[in-house]
């Protein structure tokens, strides 16, 4: 652990997985905006990263009212307990073979999973259940090899052991974690996964109240990330693979995030979705509908209007994609896609405006392509930039995502007078055409083309750019629409009332006995 900035107590305690203050994007900018909008509140962060070498400096100079930060990275090299022979307490085992089966269905057994959770942390903290156990004793051992045999249909015991070994590594650094953690009233995580299921831990710590805000679906793109992953083996001999199987430890790995999000979802008492199509998501993958709600990102808007001041006349022939060097961004097809628009469009330009050290094999992929298809002249890669210095002198912004929720970027853009070509992702349908009647009455504010067609992609861009009426008709769509339903105060004043509610709730909260 790393403590940057060391406070004794403080009223929310955000917990941060791979994102602020080390990394840039949307979710990043959205916390940064929560902790300036709410002056009133001090914030505890809990920082939960992979590993050093995966992030540079802090992209985000901390606000003042940060009282506390400090960095854990799960993945990163540790000393492990020395090899001492252990039998193993049985009891213990039993609650965890019972825990293990309320995962493998979930539907039915939700209530007993917190409580068997609540008592193996128990076992823990009295010294019942120690790493060591799982590790090194002869009931870890036995309930393994018994796994194996029961579940696994990869021919490797030895991947599978070393896949159990290091799929729980993070497990315990987290329960550790819930030792030393400052005090706080309120914990709020801002994801499922990880930083999720230390928020379930924290509750059955602390008692204090739990919330969670999800941008995207986390067990999501999780799963998006599984699929496409290399290091996970199929040792599988041809013969015996079925093309419409999803290997085994993919699978396993699967199920351990999804497990992780249940866990989040039954401890938290508000879950908060950016749009309904999450939301209902959330309900799906085992949130309770009752505690779930959408609040929709908002934006800045007396600041980025003023950018419409320094917008020239004419359109500009500027298409930007402001994000992450990523698969997730598939930028690729951004790329492909300007072939098709410099053909028709000779003076147009694409601006990538965004980190490449995140996945440096990717970028540097992209930077291929973009030569190999002669773009060199015309595409051109930024890095991170301001965004106040980008929009004026842009005349699209442009999303070709695989996954995303509702981005912060399309408003921003709409605000400083940008219309947006997107894919229909998250609720990117909804920004550009509106939701419901009166929304929609306003107008599209752009296009919505498929995933990973750089064709339809391209002929959008051209469409928009190369009719100056239809460009104008959804500036204004744009403006009009982020102007009535996205603005940071309708966001502000709904998060106010969650955080008001549960610091009620922790008021009359008293800690579990022998707690802090």
């Amino acid at each position: 652990m790393t403590v940057i900035r060391q406070g004794q107590s403080a009223d929310i305690g955000l917990l941060l997985e791979g994102t602020y203050p080390y990394v840039s994007g949307g979710v990043s900018s959205w916390v940064n905006q929560i902790i300036k909008g709410f002056p009133e509140y001090t914030f505890a962060l809990c920082f939960i990263g992979s590993r050093p070498e995966d992030y540079g400096d802090m992209r985000y100079e901390l606000p003042n009212n940060v009282v506390h930060l400090e960095v854990h990275y799960l993945h990163e090299p540790h000393s492990k307990p020395p090899v001492i022979k252990r039998k193993g307490n049985p009891k213990v085992f039993k609650e965890i073979r019972c825990l293990h089966d309320t995962y493998r269905q979930p539907e039915r057994l939700h209530e007993q999973e917190s409580s068997l959770l609540k008592s193996i942390m128990k076992h823990r903290s009295e010294g019942r259940y120690a790493e060591a156990d799982f590790l090194y004793s002869r009931e870890a051992w036995d309930y393994i090899t018994e796994q194996y045999r029961e579940h696994c249909t990869d021919p490797s015991f030895v991947d599978y052991f070393w896949t159990i070994r290091i799929m729980h590594a993070p497990i315990w650094r987290l329960m550790a974690l819930t030792e030393t953690f400052i005090p706080v009233k309120v914990f709020h995580t801002i994801s499922t996964g990880y930083a999720g299921f230390l928020g379930a831990l924290m509750k059955q710590k602390t008692g204090k109240p739990l919330i969670l805000s999800e941008h995207g679906i986390y067990t999501k793109e999780r799963k998006i990330d599984l699929f496409q992953a290399q290091w996970i083996r199929d040792n599988r001999s041809t013969l015996a693979k079925d093309s419409s199987e999803i290997a085994y430890f993919k699978n396993l790995w699967i199920r351990f995030f999804e497990a992780l999000g249940r866990d989040c979802y039954h401890h938290a008492d508000r879950i908060i979705a950016l749009y309904e199509t999450n939301r209902l998501r959330q309900v799906k993958d085992g949130a309770p509908a009752e505690r779930t709600e959408n609040i929709p990102n908002g934006i800045n808007l007396p600041h980025l209007e003023k950018l419409r001041t320094l917008r020239s006349d004419d359109i500009p022939l500027t298409i930007c994609l402001i994000g992450r060097v990523v698969p997730i961004k598939d930028i690729k097809t951004f790329i492909r896609a300007m072939r098709t628009v410099v053909n028709q469009l000779p003076q147009a330009e694409a601006w990538i405006a965004g980190p490449e050290d995140e996945d440096p094999d990717y970028a540097a992929d992209c930077h291929s392509l973009a030569e190999g298809l002669g773009l060199t002249e015309h595409v051109k890669f930024l890095g991170f930039q301001r965004i106040d210095e980008l929009l004026p002198k842009v005349g699209l912004l442009v999303l070709s995502s695989i996954s995303e929720a509702l981005p912060l970027v399309i408003l921003e853009g709409y605000a400083a007078g940008v219309p947006c070509v997107s894919t229909d992702v998250g609720s990117c349908r909804q920004l550009v055409e509106g939701l419901g009647p009166i929304d929609k009455s306003i107008g599209s504010s752009g296009m919505i083309v498929g995933i990973a067609n750089p064709t339809e992609l391209a002929q959008a861009i051209i469409n928009l750019l190369g009719d100056p009426e239809r460009w104008r008709a959804a500036q204004a769509a744009g403006i009009a629409r982020v102007e009535r339903y996205y603005t940071q105060e309708h966001m502000f004043s709904r998060y106010r009332s969650v955080y008001q509610n549960a610091m009620t709730i922790s008021n009359n909260t008293t800690c579990p006995r022998g707690k802090r």
